[in-house]
């Protein structure tokens, strides 16, 4: 059995001599990644209240919801719309061939008609903390009791309006 211990030790000695290095060799591993501009944008429905000829105005809002990676620049431009004849300066709603006329804006005052930046229109543009923190950003619109407004016949209307993001 002593025999057995003398020769199990050496054997020991000869792997714990074969494990320990001579010498020590560095290297760097260099760790790399990179962040790009990533934005995502959705939008409610805005639905006005129900329009009353000759009873004013009628206003209602919708919510656009951006979310970008911290330090993105953003922009963002509404379309004229879906419905045939319209513009700018008086977006539509259309029912069939009957119109109903409304606008986009980028305050509650009505100043600027919220559109892609050319005819005078305005674009809302910012600068994101990240994404984790939401923006949004409200969209008010209007219905005038216009004249051509009064003359409408009664049903839906509705109109199609694209979110443009740049970022």
């Amino acid at each position: 059995m002593a025999k057995t211990a003398v020769a199990a030790a050496g054997a020991i000695g000869i792997l714990a001599a074969a494990t320990v290095p001579g010498a020590t060799l560095t290297a760097n591993l260099v760790v790399q990644a990179s962040v790009v501009d990533n934005c995502v944008v959705s939008a409610t429905s805005l639905a006005f209240p129900a329009y009353t000829s000759g009873g004013g105005a009628v206003n209602g809002t919708s919510t656009i919801t951006l979310r970008c990676t911290n330090g993105a620049q953003y922009g963002v431009g509404l379309s004229v719309g879906s419905t045939a004849g319209t513009s700018y300066a008086q977006r539509l709603l259309a029912n069939g061939a009957n119109t109903l006329q409304y606008n986009l804006y980028t305050s509650s005052s009505d100043a600027a008609v919220w559109g892609d930046g050319s005819a005078g229109t305005q674009i809302v543009s910012g600068i994101s903390t990240g994404f984790s923190t939401p923006i949004s950003l409200t969209v008010y619109g209007r219905i005038p009791d216009s004249a051509a407004n009064q003359a409408a016949t009664p049903g839906a209307y509705s109109d199609t309006i694209l979110v443009v993001m740049t970022y």
